[in-house]
């Protein structure tokens, strides 16, 4: 289960975005409580996370184009270390008692435009930091663990914190929180990287990247089902304060920290059943299943009587929504050639966090004017019907991954008339 540890370099990238990953969690619980304590608004709930992702889906293809030319540890570094910085001029108005809705609403945006370079970086640079590509697998599931725990520790935490010594001292636990991971990206070794000689323009290489994803039909089926996923959550997760406030009624940092903590349960759960498989293969099945389980549970939520029995769906939405990105994650990564890792990973982040804010905005929008939970219908609707708009391309999706796989040595070349179902991938 934890083979991929026995690169260094993942070891030192795994241990400083530990710490990094429970402040960034702290203060997300921090933000979305300032925010609705200022306002009592779902919909700025909704414009606050629209603003903070939108630019990975707008800039992202770009970041791809130079990802696949800059070196990826030094970009990774830049964007650590200015994620750091921007969460201390945070902490800095929320100390002094400066901070106003539209101070978040600009911070957001810069957040955004950092993590536009920082995820699909650090998605292409993990290749460079497990020396066996076997473990790939492995080490994906454990980042996706990894980003459970800190999902389960870092809200329970803020919980705690809020209710002491208020929000203030989450964003400044987050800016500290940075330092841990720089210090390990700059202790890694890594070959020197040797920059590429551009032969085409910006734009002609990001053409080239868009019709690589778009013919390709395993790597674009996959990622049309993690948007929908995606978008489901944003709607999803932006009603979650309101939840906590308005349904549940109880105290609203220590209940919207139980429903992060359900959540990160069941998608460690995921994450943990993910680590310790040791094949690729029918991971395309197991992706839409997953989006299935993750509608299912978004719909239950929505009619759940009690908190307890909310918490309970909940397990079950976080390990769906979990499995279906880590799934998609593992798949895209052993699928895509390395000439064009960069880019497809940047249309992976477009599909996994550029559609969160736009679902966000609407769900806030959509929970002032129909409720929410109607609102929660809705989000689950559309990831069980993308899950089956899947379902009827698996077939298609099989057929385009197998010759890729035979040739990295993943399946056995065999005659087509002799090959077994089962041993067609997903």
């Amino acid at each position: 289960m934890f083979r991929a540890f026995r690169s260094r370099n993942y070891r030192l990238f795994f241990g400083g975005q530990s710490i990094s990953l429970v402040g960034t969690w702290m203060q997300n619980v921090a933000m979305q409580l300032l925010v609705y304590r200022l306002t009592h608004s779902t919909a700025l709930l909704g414009i606050i996370s629209l603003v903070s992702q939108l630019p990975a889906f707008l800039v992202s293809p770009f970041a791809g184009v130079w990802l696949d030319e800059w070196d990826r540890r030094k970009v990774i570094v830049a964007t650590q270390t200015l994620s750091g910085l921007q969460a201390g001029v945070l902490a800095i108005l929320v100390f002094g008692g400066w901070v106003q809705v539209w101070h978040l609403v600009a911070l957001s945006v810069v957040l955004g435009m950092i993590g536009a370079f920082d995820m699909p970086g650090r998605q292409a640079f993990l290749i460079e930091m497990v020396h066996d590509r076997e473990d790939l697998q492995n080490a994906i599931a454990l980042n996706s663990s990894q980003f459970n725990i800190a999902r389960l520790i870092g809200p329970a935490l803020a919980g705690f914190v809020i209710t002491v010594m208020g929000e203030k001292v989450c964003f400044a636990a987050n800016a500290v929180s940075y330092i841990a991971v720089v210090w390990a990206l700059l202790a890694m070794r890594v070959p020197r990287h040797t920059k590429k000689i551009r032969e085409q323009t910006v734009l002609q290489q990001l053409a080239d990247g868009w019709h690589y994803t778009r013919k390709f039909t395993s790597i674009s089926s996959l990622l049309i089902l993690l948007a929908a996923v995606s978008f489901s959550s944003g709607m999803f997760s932006v009603l979650l304060p309101a939840l906590a406030v308005d349904y549940f009624k109880g105290n609203s940092a220590a209940t919207l920290s139980y429903l992060y903590v359900a959540t990160a349960i069941g998608a460690l759960a995921g994450a943990m059943w993910l680590a310790a498989r040791k094949t690729i293969i029918g991971l395309g099945t197991v992706a839409m299943v997953a989006a299935l389980v993750y509608g299912l549970g978004t719909i239950a939520f929505g009619v759940a009587p009690t908190l307890w029995s909310g918490l309970v769906i909940l397990l079950f939405a976080g390990y769906g929504g979990m499995v279906n990105m880590a799934a998609t994650n593992t798949l895209l990564q052993t699928l895509v050639d390395e000439r064009m890792r960069g880019r497809v990973m940047s249309f992976y982040t477009m599909s996994f966090i550029g559609t969160m804010p736009v679902g966000a905005f609407l769900g806030g929008f959509l929970a002032g004017g129909i409720g929410l939970m109607p609102t929660c219908f809705v989000a689950g609707s559309a990831t069980i019907i993308a899950a089956a708009w899947f379902y009827w391309r698996l077939p298609l999706v099989k057929a385009h991954a197998r010759p890729v796989l035979q040739e990295r040595g993943i399946l056995p070349i065999v005659e087509p008339d002799l090959a077994e179902p089962e041993e067609v991938p997903s």
